[in-house]
This record gives C-alpha cells, sequence and structure tokens, in this order.
C-alpha cells in the first residue's frame, strides 16, 4: 500500500465536520496510526492567549501517568556531590566543564540536560546551540535545579514539556498507538489539566480555541475538553 493511498484510506475514518469526545477521538487516532511502525499520539492545543505577551504565556511540565514510550537520554551537568548523586540516580552521561567544550564541538547526543544552579555560569555560554534544540535547562521546567535526583525521576517516568509555539499553539506528543485508549486517556487528561491550570489571568475570552489529537502518519481528528 503506497502512502499516498493509505492516507485516504484513514482520512476517510474521519467526520472533518465533527468534534468528536476524548475517547472516541483517541480509539480513531489509534485506527489511523497504521504505518510500519508505532506511530506516536500527538495532542495540538490552539490557545486563545497572545504569547507575546509576557504575561500570558503558557509553558509548563507534566508528569504522564502512562510515561512517553520513549527512553530519554540524561546529560546532567553538575560536579561533586551532585555528580554523584546523578550516577547513583540513572543519569546517562554526567559531566563538567569538559562537556560544555564537547556542546561546543557539536555533540548533542542526548535528548534532556539538567543542571544545578552553580553551573548555570557555564552552560550560559552554549545557550545558543542548547536553546534552538530546546535543549537549555530551565527552572520551569525543572531542569535546573539542586534535587537532581528529582529531576532525572521525573524524566524517566514520563516528563514532557508543553509551550506555546509562534502561533499560539502547544504541540505534545502522549504516547504511542500501541499504549491503547486506557493509556493514552489517563495521558490526555493529565496534560489537558495541566494546560488549563496554566491558564494565564491575563487571558480573556475563549481559552481552549481548538484541540485536535493525530497519529504521526494520521490525519487530525477534532476533540474537546470540559475545563
Amino acid at each position: 500500500m503506497n502512502t499516498g493511498k493509505r492516507f485516504k484510506e484513514v482520512c476517510a475514518l474521519v467526520d472533518k465536520s465533527k468534534v468528536y469526545e476524548p475517547k472516541e477521538a483517541l480509539e480513531l487516532a489509534i485506527k489511523t496510526a497504521n504505518a510500519k511502525f508505532d506511530e506516536s499520539i500527538e495532542l495540538h492545543i490552539k490557545l486563545g492567549v497572545d504569547g507575546r505577551s509576557a504575561d500570558q504565556q503558557v509553558r509548563g511540565t507534566v508528569v504522564l501517568p502512562a510515561g512517553t514510550g520513549k527512553t530519554k537520554k540524561v546529560l546532567v551537568i553538575a560536579k561533586g556531590d551532585k555528580a554523584d548523586e546523578a550516577l547513583k540516580n540513572g543519569a546517562d552521561i554526567v559531566g563538567g566543564d569538559e562537556i560544555i567544550s564537547k556542546i561546543q564541538g557539536g555533540w548533542l547526543d542526548f535528548d534532556v540536560c539538567i543542571t544545578t544552579p552553580d553551573m548555570m555560569g557555564f552552560v550560559g555560554r552554549v545557550a545558543k546551540i542548547l536553546g534552538p534544540k530546546g535543549l537549555m535547562p530551565n527552572p520551569k521546567s525543572g531542569t535546573v535545579t539542586t534535587d537532581v535526583k528529582k529531576a532525572i525521576n521525573d524524566v524517566k517516568a514520563g516528563k514532557v514539556e508543553y509551550r506555546l509555539d509562534k502561533t499560539n499553539i502547544v504541540h505534545v506528543a502522549i504516547g504511542k498507538a500501541s499504549f491503547g485508549l486506557d493509556k493514552l486517556y489517563e495521558n490526555f487528561d493529565a496534560l489537558m489539566s495541566a494546560i488549563v491550570k496554566a491558564k494565564p489571568a491575563a487571558s480573556k475570552g475563549t481559552y481552549l480555541k481548538s484541540i485536535t489529537l493525530a497519529s504521526t502518519m494520521g490525519p487530525g481528528i477534532k476533540t474537546t475538553y470540559k475545563m
């Protein structure tokens, strides 16, 4: 089956004029995920905020109850006791100044970077490299912290970060199609609840403008969420 034919067939399963209940939408997303690999199920949320305003930013983290389906490689930039703590608690790579030099040389073989506040001066040297890749540690995402153990455990347990893009949309993968309906719904509910709680006080009018679910290779499926 070629990609064009496959896509047309899965598109035919979705009524574009309908807004589905979450579980129905998730079932459809799973059904449309029939590529030759385990597709991710993605959530795209258009918010009624103005991301250009400092008081209308929506950004945070949430631990998805059923995990993400991905094993993330964690880099911890720390020294002394905190470096030892990172090694004992499952960090994949631990280092100090020498890691900064490696990153400056183009090395980026990790998914999440955690650091301690005392190392931010060093990490700041590679902000222009890490920032565009979404890898720069940030206190708001819990990746600049003295509690290295908790930060590592959260990432390994399925912590994801959500943030607005330039068009005021949040894009987050909530798991794999193979998770099945119940686990995906748990993750959907956890993420949506976090985003509702993160509503800025300055946001006026409709906050959740549209919510769309889609598998990696599938069509968008409109859904809803009760605040």
